[in-house]
């Protein structure tokens, strides 16, 4: 592979650039606060993180390259006997104060073990408070423009993928209205060379600032209510949820010694929880929670 994973690093930093500037031109107040740090095994990254904005409460945008020997746990998972390993990416998740704004999270990846192992991992998905059926649409397309420029199967396949992987199974409901995830691609399992993953990489990562721009700039100057407010911070705990119960990324971030800042970074500043919460029949809340489930085309 002509590519290397030095190139792939610098070109995740610059994306990591033009999103953290994209976000500071979208919220027009705050701006990231930057922490660099180092792994004690290998490797380090760039955390930056947003807080109390005109839209932005609170968001973190990290790179990372971090390299060294793989821990049993992850060794058993990934079922490989090589332990030398390369990850590098960039990470997002973004809380809104605005319950009518969605929470919206991004991820893209790179990771090689030994000689022979190299894949690429990524997606972006879409949790609204509040399900507004013509945004989650326009979602939707971005995704599966920005897959069809590279692969007619990309798109339905890690729509999939993400219904089934953004699942609260204890909850029998998705995080919220998916996007795509794909994991593990490799030039044998797709047909497209390294460098042609990479660019699918690249150009997924590169949609990520206009497609939340449009979706923020849609409903930032929407009214909400005390009652929208509480929905929201509802919403948050079964974002929190999944986060600390079945999200891949965070077990592997807590497995292999990384950056427990950066790792909970995702978590919002207040979450809630109530007992036994049933919405209002025929309420926007009862709407919502009917659209949490997999298998909706929304590119119809």
């Amino acid at each position: 592979m002509s590519l290397t994973k030095e190139q792939i690093a610098e070109t995740y930093k610059k994306i990591q650039d033009e999103i953290t500037s994209g976000l500071e031109t979208l919220d027009g107040k705050s701006t990231f606060v930057e922490e660099l740090w180092q792994r004690e095994g290998g490797g380090g990254g760039r955390t930056r993180i947003i807080q109390n904005g005109n839209i932005l409460e609170k968001g973190g945008v990290n790179f990372s390259a971090v390299h060294g020997k793989l821990p049993e746990p992850i060794k058993k998972s990934f079922k490989v006997e090589e332990d030398e390993f390369f990850a590098t990416g960039v990470s997002i998740v973004i809380h809104p104060n605005n319950p009518w704004v969605p929470i919206i999270h991004m991820n893209i990846r790179y990771f090689e073990l030994g000689e022979n192992i190299r894949w690429f991992g990524g997606g972006i998905d879409l949790t609204p408070h509040y399900v507004i059926e013509d945004d989650a649409r326009f979602f939707h397309h971005m995704m599966k423009n920005v897959c069809d420029r590279h692969h007619p199967t990309f798109y339905p396949e890690f729509k999939t993928w993400a219904d089934n992987y953004f699942y609260i199974k204890h909850r029998q409901e998705t995080r919220g209205v998916g996007g795509v995830f794909y994991d593990k691609l490799t030039p044998e399992k797709t047909g497209l060379s390294a460098e042609q993953l990479f660019k699918f990489s690249c150009d997924l990562g590169r949609t990520f600032v206009p497609t939340y721009t449009e979706l923020v700039n849609r409903n930032r100057q929407r009214k909400f209510s005390p009652q929208d407010k509480e929905w929201q911070l509802l919403r948050r705990g079964r974002y929190v949820e999944f986060n600390l119960v079945y999200d891949a990324g965070t077990r592997f971030g807590l497995e292999t010694n990384g950056r427990i800042e950066s790792i909970l970074m995702s978590l919002p500043t207040q979450a809630n929880w109530a007992y036994d919460f049933k919405p209002e029949i025929g309420s926007k809340e009862e709407k919502t929670l009917s659209l949490l489930k997999k298998g909706i085309d929304w590119v119809v």
